[in-house]
């Protein structure tokens, strides 16, 4: 593949991704706002209890043979049937311990409630099962377009009957039927525009190349679902329903924020980095531009998010919903390095060395164990900060093998995030200005996100990043696309 075709498409598929991933943020924080207003904090509590063994089950299943094959060359039919295959009968093992598992589940969180739900909600698995080698296969094609009117369609439809069943008064239950008819949806549109369908052959030998790459992955991925859902397990155990529900939602509108940005690039970067991972220095001057982007967009919206919390929350939702202020100020901060952070581990499996970011990973659980000691008979604002400084500490530990395999470390990183660092403070001191004798909400969230948006990329053009040229050129494409649509 050419430079410019390999631009070509990397761009195009980042239009897409871009395209989904907000079209997902805004419905999804549309449908949040009125789910919240419909139901009680104590319901998200209930399903957010139960969010940690889904997240463990799909982990398993996949196995992390899906990204084995997106790094994989000289992939066949026999291996995405191996997979869907795999990916199935380990599905129904699941459902079925997490079934039998029910009663404990209730017993551990003291929530009679959770066996019924349990059993329902966790269906969800066998379900997302059938479409996950198709989703690799458009995501290996660069296909982002079906992916993005499938996702957002699913979304729509499943928010949509979610509402009307907690207006009816289903309560817990209305979230339940909105995440299953999601799934639902999602997996039949997957069937019938995707042109590949499983053989149901399963291939030793290929189970055991995909499995050797993707068992690192799976271990990884248990330890990082376990520790990025241990608060919502010791928050569920230790305090109230009503508390979790708090942080559950608080963490909903910052993972909208951060994750969408995440998503964004590790779908577009992980198989064009996979592609030209042969030639060390284009994929190099990929990797550090990649860095650049995402610091210069997450930067600013996790801060801005923070600053105007308060207004937010208070236009958005009912007065159930106030303490969810402070904990989302704090919670910004634990995202901030995030996409960064998912990049360097991303170059790793795109250079086929899953074993290092299985190393990697395990390096960061000693350190996320200590501060939950400390933190946790402190209160849940404490286990927050305590959060914010692992999250710090970890984006040091995946840059170290950044630095060590390609040059790109720690302090060359944070050399190119300086600009946008800059740029943040001053948009912040400029928007904490511009709020202060605004009483009204409202226009407080108005005010206070344009001016930031202005003062940041006016300083931005200051400085003279790159960035703003970039972005400025992918709207001029957009733009003759457009044209030439119409014409």
């Amino acid at each position: 593949m050419t430079n410019s075709s390999l631009k070509s498409q990397a761009t195009k598929g980042m239009l897409w991704v871009a395209i989904e991933k907000f079209g997902l943020y805004a419905g999804q924080f549309a449908i949040n706002i009125v789910l919240a207003r419909l139901l009680l904090p104590k319901d998200f509590g209930l399903i957010g209890m139960l969010a940690v063994f889904i997240a463990i089950a799909q982990t398993f299943i996949d196995s992390g043979m899906s990204t084995g094959l997106v790094q994989k060359k000289d992939r066949t039919d026999i291996d995405f049937s191996t997979v869907f295959v795999f990916n199935f009968a380990i599905s129904a093992l699941c459902y079925l311990m997490l079934y039998f598992s029910a009663p404990y589940i209730a017993i551990f969180y003291d929530k009679i409630a959770l066996i019924k739900l349990t059993r329902v909600l966790t269906l969800i698995i066998i379900i997302n099962s059938l479409a996950s080698v198709q989703r690799t296969k458009l995501l290996i094609e660069l296909d982002f377009k079906t992916l993005a009117k499938i996702n957002i369609l699913s979304v729509i439809v499943s928010g949509s009957i979610g509402i009307l069943f907690a207006y009816l008064g289903f309560g817990v239950w209305s979230l339940v039927i909105k995440n299953l008819t999601g799934a639902i949806f999602s997996v039949g549109l997957l069937w019938i525009l995707n042109n590949w369908h499983p053989s149901l052959k399963f291939s030793r030998k290929s189970f055991n190349e995909l499995f050797g790459f993707g068992s690192k992955l799976l271990l990884s991925g248990i330890f990082a679902q376990i520790f990025q859902n241990i608060y919502n397990i010791i928050i569920g155990k230790y305090y109230a329903a009503a508390d979790l529900g708090y942080y559950s939602q608080s963490k909903k509108l910052t993972e909208l924020s951060s994750n969408t940005v995440t998503q964004i690039i590790h779908k577009v970067s992980f198989p064009v980095l996979a592609s030209i991972r042969d030639d060390q220095k284009r994929m190099i001057s990929a990797f550090r531009k990649l860095i650049r982007m995402s610091s210069f967009i997450i930067f600013p919206i996790m801060t801005l998010l923070s600053l105007l919390a308060d207004p937010l929350i208070k236009t958005l939702f009912n007065d159930n919903w106030l303490p969810v202020i402070p904990i989302l100020q704090l919670l910004c901060f634990t995202k901030i390095f995030y996409p960064m952070s998912a990049i360097n581990l991303n170059m790793l499996n795109a250079n086929g060395r899953s074993d290092l970011f299985l190393k990697v990973d395990l390096s960061k659980i000693p350190i996320t164990i200590i501060a939950l000691l400390i933190t946790v008979p402190l209160g849940i604002r404490a286990m927050i900060i305590g959060f914010i400084i692992t999250s710090f500490i970890a984006f040091g530990i995946n840059t170290y093998m950044s630095g060590k395999l390609f040059g790109y470390g720690l302090l060359k990183q944070l050399k190119d995030m300086l600009p946008f660092a800059i740029s943040t403070i001053i948009m912040s001191i400029a928007v904490y200005y511009s709020i202060l004798f605004i009483s009204n909400n409202f226009i407080k969230l108005i005010v206070g996100t344009s001016s930031g948006i202005m003062v940041y990329l006016f300083v931005n053009y200051i400085l003279g990043s790159s960035e703003i040229e970039e972005i400025k050129s992918l709207f001029k494409k957009i733009r003759k696309r457009n044209v030439k649509s119409i014409s």
